[in-house]
């Protein structure tokens, strides 16, 4: 070893020429290098000539991994943990996890929880309807009522605003912790909303009250439910105060929202056709502009759409839609409104050719099969028109008039209104005049209520899903808003007779539905450690999916059923990591919605699962333990049903269940049976990790915190120092998810612990913030075998490990620049020190030769190559 001191000796000496070295560690202040990188150049001769010898380096590497693992096994009590598991398998049952009976049962309990939201809605709609029928309009009508932006405020002299007043708000954890009132409803209105052109429509809606209440008590799991007027107010159960913009002003109008105008109408094919001749420069290109980028936000996936300009000729705005219609999702949307910003006005106006070409593309998409196969509509906007259109009607529109047409005549000038009128009232359209920018919002939405008299007069209370969305209007902080949901919407008709065949649409209802709570239905235990559930559209939109394969979708838009294997990639550890799974897809349709179901479980340990079984007495005792948690995103009990256990946690709500102190609580028999059975074969580690905290000799320094985690979702935790002393004191508490057990996800040290033979330790270093400093993690898998069938069983582990162990090592690792003989040797140990992925301290590497890194890796002795397999 004497050439490796006199090597240690030269690199203290030339550490101050910038060259990184490690933190300081170990006890008494004994300082320690993990590596110095040698970077003067004046020494390269020297050094030239030096050459480690392959069995130094292998004793090193032997050496080394003898001491991790000593080290790893001792803090962790791995080996005890295995024993304990090993005496209970002749007691334990194993299972082989049946995808396909897993995705059917899943699909079901989807099925169910969706179908009481939608028989909700039904309710809502019926009630207001049958209020409508019985209501007569009252031109004169007074009546007060609370709405949402000015409850709770008074004026000048401290008395309460008009329709405003005390409603009295409560904090609710169910309503993402907003302050609601239980007890009412109240409304909502647009700043560009009349007070009297609604009061009609908010005295009828009243009795959605009654219906709200009923509906929250029979199915505690719903959230908002709410009525959107065609008249513009919106009602909204629970009542909440409503907060405007910077400018006092709310924008917010219901009429606008996808799941209003998916359910208001039925899916589309829409062509834009907009004049950009010479008149219609300045204010009126601006208002046609925002015309159709208006008529665009109406659209939704279901329907098809394209645009046309037109001025001496017709050109697409997009010429790689030419002659087709796209489908009108937001990435398409969002395209057509940069294209349509960037139109300029030239020329004279000729729209019979444009006109024609609008027919045709609607023609061809019909005669093809393709688009919505449903309504056809053309939007005409200019400023006037000249031209003889009959010729164009008969020739394509007439007398069947298949295809509607709505104008819209923009500015203030009207000498060819009557031109512009007469084309939408001889195609079944709509016309109106847009002179303001102030006016495009209310004008544009005439023609949902056009669309939509079909509907009406037939009677078609079709139900709508809308596709997975963000909904900040309602919320204060960005944790709530990030809450993804979908909304299930119903349209409410007039059936008055006097009315009926004037096809009324009086608004639409709904109820949003948290993604998060949907999914809470795939029980993560059932799915195991890689596995996970997921949910697409009919039209292919994802609404909750980790790492969608585009292979299976396909099928799943079909709605088939089905199984499919594939061997995958997959990122962890935020991307700094990869693992290789064996993937089997199972996946099927989810009834009388748009939506399909999959199921994926790893092969490996994710094919099986065991069941211990222990009585509620000794599991309780055990459950008790002080260093015991269990995962609050898992539902073991059910404690959003009754409003009085919606603060219990898990653990909370557990133990009173099985005390019998809250029989009444709903709870996941299987899981409660498996984490008492963990619970009690994983007590004694309390005992053990005890002992050595109590040991005359103390604990090295560097050694953190030692825990275990089970299928169960239950964890055991043992700090050996204080917080103050911790290199990451975030580290398992509650904001690090990416380590818990979450509604999403197994642990990251648990995903990787079970990709490696029990009993072998795994090490990295988690991607944090290294100013704070950097933690290792050594991670071993414990399983449970029955015959030939393995389980794991849980992960043990024990963080920061390496500083104790080269604390006052004279160990000392060299990466050298440009000495190609020794770094060929070395390399290897920085594959030890990183876990199993790869991390080089070196650059500006030059090898003989011109030879890349990885060729020179390939050619290192056997031996050599190996080292990373010792430990």
């Amino acid at each position: 070893m004497g050439a490796a001191a006199g090597m240690k000796h030269w690199g203290t000496e030339h550490r101050s020429r910038g060259c990184p070295r490690g933190r300081a560690a170990g006890r008494g202040g004994r300082a320690m290098l993990l590596w110095i990188i040698l970077c003067s150049s004046h020494m390269q001769e020297v050094f030239s000539q030096m050459s480690i010898p392959p069995e130094i380096v292998q004793k090193w590497a032997v050496s080394f991994g003898k001491q991790l693992n000593a080290l790893s096994a001792r803090y962790s009590g791995a080996q005890l943990l295995q024993k304990k598991y090993k005496d209970v398998e002749g007691t334990v049952k194993m299972e082989e996890v049946d995808g396909e009976e897993l995705v059917k049962q899943f699909a079901e309990e989807m099925e169910e929880m969706l179908g009481r939201k939608m028989k909700s809605v039904k309710r809502l709609a019926e009630a207001a309807e049958d209020a409508d029928l019985y209501h007569d309009y009252n031109d004169t009508l007074e009546f007060e009522y609370f709405n949402s932006m000015l409850i709770n405020k008074v004026d000048e002299d401290g008395n309460p605003l008009p329709l405003g007043g005390d409603f009295p708000l409560e904090k609710n954890e169910h309503f993402s912790k907003l302050p609601v009132n239980v007890q009412t409803s109240n409304i909502q209105v647009p700043t560009n909303v009349y007070n009297r052109d609604i009061v009609n429509g908010v005295y009828m809606s009243e009795v959605l009250d009654d219906v709200f209440i009923d509906n929250f008590q029979k199915d505690p799991t719903l959230t908002w439910q709410y009525f959107g007027s065609a008249s513009g107010f919106f009602r909204l159960y629970p009542g909440i105060q409503w907060i405007p913009d910077e400018n006092g002003v709310v924008t917010f109008d219901c009429r606008n929202r996808n799941w209003y105008i998916q359910a208001a109408t039925s899916p589309k094919d829409v062509v834009i056709v907009v004049d950009v001749s010479g008149s219609m420069k300045g204010l009126r290109l601006t208002i046609a502009k925002h015309t159709i980028n208006t008529i665009l936000d109406t659209l939704g996936e279901n329907d098809f759409v394209n645009i046309i300009a037109y001025s001496d000729y017709v050109r697409y705005v997009e010429p790689c839609f030419k002659g087709m219609l796209v489908q009108a999702d937001l990435d398409n949307r969002e395209h057509f409104k940069i294209l349509v910003d960037e139109l300029h006005v030239k020329g004279e106006g000729k729209v019979t050719k444009a006109m024609k070409e609008s027919f045709k593309i609607l023609n061809e998409a019909t005669a093809m099969g393709q688009g919505s196969l449903c309504n056809q509509a053309i939007m005409l906007i200019t400023d006037g028109a000249m031209e003889d259109f009959e010729d164009v009607f008969e020739e394509f529109n007439w007398p069947e008039k298949r295809v509607r047409v709505f104008t819209y005549l923009i500015g203030r000038e009207m000498t060819f209104a009557e031109n512009v009128k007469w084309i939408a009232c001889n195609n079944k359209g709509y016309y109106t005049h847009v002179s303001t920018l102030a006016d495009v919002q209310e004008n544009v939405m005439e023609y949902l209520h056009v669309l939509s008299r079909p509907m009406v007069i037939n009677h078609d209370h079709d139900i709508i899903w809308t596709e997975a969305y963000m909904d900040s209007v309602l919320f204060n902080t960005q944790a709530q808003s990030l809450l993804l949901m979908t909304s299930v919407a119903m349209p409410v008709f007039s059936k008055k007779k006097e009315t009926l065949s004037h096809g009324i649409l009086l608004g639409v209802v709904g109820t949003d539905v948290a993604l998060k709570e949907l999914m809470r239905l795939a029980l993560r235990y059932k799915l195991g450690v890689h596995g996970y559930a997921y949910l697409i559209t009919n039209n292919g939109y994802i609404l909750s999916h980790p790492d969608l394969r585009p292979l299976l979708r396909t099928s799943m838009v079909k709605g088939e059923t089905g199984t499919l294997t594939l061997d995958v990639r997959v990122s962890v550890d935020k991307g700094l990591r990869v693992m290789f799974l064996r993937n089997n897809y199972y996946y099927t349709v989810i009834n009388e919605t748009p939506f399909s179901l999959g199921v994926v479980l790893t092969e490996g340990y994710g094919k099986y699962m065991f069941l211990g079984n222990v009585s509620i007495e000794e599991g309780l005792h055990d459950l008790n333990g002080p260093d015991l948690t269990i995962s609050d995103e898992w539902t073991y009990c059910e404690t959003d049903i009754d409003p009085a256990h919606r603060k219990l946690t898990q653990l909370q709500a557990v133990l009173l269940y099985l005390t019998g102190k809250e029989p009444d609580l709903e709870c996941d028999a299987q899981l409660l049976s498996q984490t008492l059975f963990d619970a009690v074969v994983t007590a004694p580690m309390e005992a053990y990790w005890t002992a050595l905290m109590l040991n005359t000799s103390g604990i090295d320094d560097g050694v953190e915190t030692a825990f275990l985690g089970t299928r169960s979702g239950l964890m055991r935790i043992q700090r050996y120092t204080g917080i103050e002393n911790r290199v990451s004191k975030s580290f398992l508490t509650s904001s690090d998810k990416e380590n818990l057990f979450t509604l999403d996800q197994f642990p990251l040290w648990y995903r990787r612990a079970a990709e490696n033979p029990a009993g072998q330790f795994v090490y990295y270093m988690p991607r944090q913030d290294s100013r704070a400093g950097r933690i290792v993690i050594s991670t071993t898998a414990v399983t449970v075998s029955v015959g030939k069938k393995t389980a794991i069983a849980g992960v043990n582990l024990c963080t920061n490990i390496f500083t104790i162990l080269l604390a006052g090592s004279k160990l000392i690792l060299f990466c050298l620049f440009k000495i190609w003989i020794s770094l060929c040797k070395i390399l290897p140990l920085f594959s030890i020190m990183q876990g199993n992925f790869w991390y080089l301290c070196v650059v500006n590497l030059t090898l003989p030769g011109n030879t890349d890194l990885m060729t020179a890796r390939r050619k290192q002795p056997k031996h050599v190559q190996n080292i990373t397999q010792i430990i």
